[in-house]
């Protein structure tokens, strides 16, 4: 799948859109369509419910679930219909990873995750195969549990993995950094970040959402996946409201990267950071890719 992104963010974005409809009884629940068109391609139209509270439920269920369904750009017809989580998980998964391959040091050994949901998984498998060169993988978690239960998962798979207790001593020692949260306060402090540390934040996609504060995101050189929808996410837009930084600061994303109109990392000590930010793009290339994969 990361290859598959990289191939298709050669061609020009294409046309898309975001309805996010809150619960009218007045829960965290949101339910979020996304249709995407490509031009002289297909249309995708993925329709997710995100449900903070089903974690709670006996038994427990994905906090985001839901349809991606493709078809045909000239006739309309449907042509695939996949489940909404799983293909969401793979795909956000390998849109961090292709920002890491681009901007991660060739060199980078220790990759931290922060955070234990459903998606660490996916994102240690992805980043583990975008960067080759990673030996050690730690995984963080506010309930150490958690963490504890998806390293046994993949340590069944074979993948090394241990868990950390203290975020700050973890992030000091990290060279990748993932966070795939739903924090509502910095988690990463930009004083520990290491000399080339590169820094993939996917959580806060709400203005109200932090994974890192000011001094990391200013201390960065920023890249997006796509301009398009950089401003909803709170990392970037609530660093701008402060004036950390400005919206011009944001580097490149990925369209200009993989085009090679814009340079990703400059030199072996500077900190990049990768805001995954999602979009019905990702979603269409995606389904687009998993439609040819069955023929």
């Amino acid at each position: 799948m990361i290859e598959e992104l990289r191939a298709a963010h050669l061609g020009a974005m294409p046309k898309s859109d975001v309805v996010v409809q809150a619960d009218p009884a007045g829960t965290e629940a949101q339910f979020v369509t996304l249709p995407g068109w490509a031009p002289g391609g297909p249309i995708v139209v993925k329709m997710v419910g995100v449900f903070p509270q089903n974690a709670g439920l006996h038994p427990p269920q994905p906090a985001v679930q839901g349809l991606v369904v493709l078809f045909d750009g000239a006739t309309g017809s449907a042509q695939l219909a996949a489940d909404g989580a799983a293909m969401t998980a793979r795909k956000t998964a390998a849109d961090s990873a292709l920002g890491s391959q681009i901007l991660s040091r060739e060199d980078a050994e220790d990759l931290l995750i922060v955070g234990a949901g459903a998606l660490a998984p996916h994102f240690i498998k992805a980043h583990l195969a975008a960067r080759p060169s990673l030996k050690r993988t730690v995984i963080w978690n506010r309930t150490t549990s958690k963490a504890e239960l998806v390293a046994a998962q993949l340590r069944t798979e074979d993948i090394e993995i241990a868990v950390g207790e203290d975020l700050d001593a973890c992030v000091a020692r990290a060279d990748v950094i993932s966070c795939v949260t739903m924090s509502d306060k910095p988690l990463i402090k930009g004083r520990l970040l290491r000399p080339g540390c590169h820094l993939d934040l996917v959580g806060a996609y709400l203005p109200t959402l932090r994974e890192a504060d000011d001094v990391a995101i200013s201390g960065a050189r920023i890249f997006v996946d796509s301009r398009s929808n950089m401003e909803g996410g709170g990392d970037l837009r609530q660093a701008v409201q402060s004036g950390a930084i400005a919206w011009s600061d944001v580097r490149a994303d990925l369209f200009e990267l993989v085009t090679g109109k814009m340079q990703g990392r400059t030199t072996g000590d500077e900190i990049t950071l990768f805001k995954n930010n999602g979009g019905a793009h990702l979603d269409l290339y995606t389904a687009a890719a998993l439609s040819k994969a069955v023929g």
